[in-house]
């Protein structure tokens, strides 16, 4: 459970800021095995082109090697510390295995230090286990999804995130994910039990610019303040508006609805049912 703390208004950046004291928090520093320097990119690829805007700065931090894959499989883990972890929103948890291997895993809600977790096919159903789909009753609450079976999570990881699992038919199992819409997995992907835990993290409040920039987020200028040269959006006398034909990306692209998903590869196929 976490605290949210409020400030004095002693100056206008601090007036509405947030912040969480984490109480379940057991440890301060990393296990140094499982950290390794991140060196920032600021939103660049290998050949130095800004692929990502507005990054950049920020302030130098420890990378967590979280085991999304949970592939220690039949060898019971006990949960040694509960620890924060700036590269993401959600907690982490340290789990000592009994043959002697430590990793990092996504913390659940519920799930305290001192508690025994376990991956593989014959699992109890309950927060941190982790198995394959095919192996939970329907209505399972569940986390860290597979897309495709030993290719580790990228489903649900986020603070809070939780999806359900609805139906199991031909081979393929019927979720519902965060957002609402309904998606199909193999029934070999594996997914961790529970719910992810800091619920509540989407009440801290940063409270100034600073705080944004602390994190490596730079600011983002509207188009319509820049040149025409900068911009399709700028120049003109005052505040012009936009004009024909309409919104455009800074490369001169139409924004706002326009497509620009290629057909190659699309995972539309493996949606049953979208959000509105």
């Amino acid at each position: 459970m976490s605290i949210v703390r409020s400030y004095k208004p002693t100056s206008p950046g601090i007036r509405s800021r947030k912040t969480l004291i984490h109480t379940e928090v057991t440890r301060e520093t990393p296990e140094k095995s499982l950290t390794f320097g991140l060196r920032k990119k600021a939103g660049r690829n290998n050949t130095g082109k800004i692929m990502v805007r507005h990054q950049g700065s920020g302030v130098r931090q420890l990378y967590r090697v979280v085991d999304f894959a949970r592939d220690v499989d039949n060898i019971p883990g006990k949960v040694a510390e509960i620890e924060y972890d700036p590269n993401r929103s959600a907690l982490i948890a340290l789990v000592q295995y009994a043959n002697g291997k430590k990793t990092y895993i996504l913390l659940p809600e519920g799930l305290k230090v001192g508690e025994t977790i376990m991956s593989g096919d014959n699992v109890e159903i309950r927060a941190g286990n982790n198995t394959k789909l095919a192996r939970m009753p329907l209505g399972t609450i569940i986390h860290n999804i597979e897309l495709f079976p030993g290719k580790s999570a990228h489903v649900a990881r986020a603070a809070g995130a939780s999806a359900q699992l609805l139906a199991k038919e031909a081979g393929w199992a019927q979720v519902r994910m965060p957002s609402g819409e309904i998606r199909k997995f193999p029934l070999d992907c594996r997914a961790t039990i529970g719910q992810v835990g800091n619920l509540d993290h989407n009440k801290e409040v940063l409270g100034k610019a600073g705080n944004s920039r602390h994190r490596g987020i730079r600011p983002s200028v509207r188009g319509v303040a820049m040149n025409p040269i900068d911009h399709p959006h700028g120049g003109g006398e005052g505040k012009s508006p936009i004009g024909h034909p309409g919104p455009l990306t800074p490369w001169g692209k139409p924004t706002l609805g326009y497509k620009t998903r290629k057909k190659k590869n699309q995972s539309d196929k493996y949606i049953l049912k979208r959000i509105n």
